[in-house]
């Protein structure tokens, strides 16, 4: 930069320029504010600065701290030191910073609008907190959790922490696809599991290989909100099929979806199980018309009367069906343990997507989560909490008759919520006064495909004992209208 003195700049007196030090190591302190004066137009570029000896008496720090700053700032090419003509603001540099946003915006470019959810993600604080689908996880085997972290970690640690295969590592599909086997009557072949970070990155992934902007995906008109954005973020538009008491109405689906999303085996809010007839025509319609079954099988372990309904995947010739699962219900939501039982083409599809966002599950909690599955501790503890949650349904069931007729729950086989209708009061007025009392659940208002409300509210029970579900039940009961004051 030779060109300093042809400009004239070495001519010039020197600057009595002293900066204002901000907080911090004092040479941190120093080179932040250096590089803020000529961000903001303070230092203009080719200003001579003052010479090390004079900015050290001037700020009172070592000369040393001070010529150090400046030959960092040199080798970051904020300032250019010259010999025999002094430390100089770099020629080529911006004459003034860009004008900054509004101090409310912090953000120099556009953003996208992200897909709205509507349903929580983190339930609001409560005493009791009837939320469907949350396990008791006081009921959680964690000295055996604990004890198998440890074996893993002793026995194969240092590779557990370094990268992994996408597809999740064998050892957990493998003794996933035993237990898949066992518990729901699955085979899938070694290519066609793909291990996931719980059933929501399996949605979202599912979405991505299979839709288009503009393909139709058919959803049930009271679903699970979180799918409908993952669907409606890869471009799908969603048609509603009404549901009833045998499910959706599969007779509606119209022969130009690209897949359909549905919760067959206990129906996402209401509980219902997907009739025999309808699951033979829906299987029928995707073989003959080319589109997938997006298949959620959220709970199926937890199911009282009877045996639990094969998933629509146990019985699926045409290869139209994509299992969807996790152990979130099952064992622990922290977990983030899911999975995607399809044919090996499209799980080779979703590997090739997930190692776009998420290279590689836990290996570590997969490792683990084998060792329960192998050892049966996750069957105990399954065959434990069906015994617990069937208790607490059928308390509830009897409280909710005896002291609040008003709200009359569906009778279900399984699941971990009560769908229930609520008559002669404004549901989601009634939810608000309830949750003052320390008693939150979510009404149909959060479950419906266009927000609106209807009469009806979710209690879930497994996540609270007899004697916790009979006080939010008095709780509730006092804060119903009529009754509301009369003790």
């Amino acid at each position: 930069m030779g060109q300093l003195r042809q400009n004239g700049w070495s001519g010039l007196p020197r600057s009595r320029y002293c900066p204002t030090l901000r907080a911090g190591p004092k040479g941190r302190a120093l080179a932040a504010s250096l590089v803020a004066d000529i961000r903001g137009g303070v230092l203009a570029p080719g200003e001579r600065l003052p010479g090390s000896r004079a900015l050290a008496q001037r700020l009172g720090l070592a000369r040393g701290t001070v010529a150090q700053v400046l030959a960092d700032l040199e080798a970051e090419g904020w300032l250019h030191q010259e010999a025999g003509s002094g430390t100089f603001v770099r020629a080529d540099l911006l004459a003034a910073r860009p004008p900054e946003k509004s101090a409310s915006a912090h953000l120099g470019f556009p953003l996208r609008d992200a897909p709205a959810l509507r349903r929580r993600l983190e339930v609001p604080e409560a005493e009791y907190r009837l939320v469907g689908g949350r396990a008791d996880l006081r009921l959680l085997p964690l000295t055996e959790l604990a004890r198998a972290y440890r074996r893993v970690l002793r026995g194969r640690g240092r590779r557990l922490v370094d990268y992994g295969p996408p597809r999740g590592t064998s050892r957990l599909r493998g003794s996933l696809r035993g237990w898949l086997g066992r518990q729901r009557g699955l085979a899938p072949t070694d290519r066609g599991l793909l291990v996931t970070r719980g059933s929501q990155q399996a949605i979202y992934l599912l979405a991505r290989a299979l839709l288009r902007p503009g393909d139709v995906v058919a959803v049930e008109a009271l679903g699970y909100p979180p799918a409908w954005a993952a669907l409606r973020a890869a471009g799908a538009t969603l048609f509603p099929l009404p549901v009833d008491d045998e499910g959706a109405r599969v007779d509606q689906i119209p022969d130009h979806v690209r897949a359909v999303y549905l919760t067959p085996h206990h129906q996402y809010p209401t509980g219902a199980t997907l009739s025999a007839p309808r699951r033979q025509r829906l299987l029928a319609q995707a073989a003959r018309c080319g589109f997938a079954v997006l298949e959620d099988d959220y709970d199926h372990e937890y199911h009282y009367e009877g045996a639990p309904v094969p998933p629509l995947a146990s019985d699926d010739p045409a290869g139209v069906v994509v299992s969807i699962g996790t152990l979130s219900k099952a064992f622990a939501p922290g977990l983030r343990l899911g999975w995607v039982v399809a044919p090996p083409p499209l799980i080779d599809q979703l590997v090739a997507w997930r190692t776009m966002i998420d290279r590689q599950g836990d290996q570590v909690v997969e490792h683990a989560v084998a060792e329960l599955l192998d050892e049966g501790t996750l069957d105990r503890h399954l065959r434990r909490t069906r015994r617990h949650y069937q208790a607490r349904r059928d308390t509830l069931l009897r409280a909710l008759a005896r002291r609040l007729p008003q709200v009359t729950p569906l009778p279900r086989p399984g699941g971990l919520a009560l769908w229930c209708r609520v008559e002669g009061n404004d549901v989601d007025a009634w939810a608000e006064r309830c949750q003052q009392r320390g008693v939150f659940f979510e009404t149909a208002s959060a479950y419906t495909l266009d927000g609106r409300a209807l009469p009806w509210a979710r209690l879930g029970f497994a996540g609270h004992d007899e004697g916790e579900l009979l006080d939010a039940v008095e709780r509730m009961r006092a804060a119903w209208p009529s009754i509301e004051g009369q003790g």
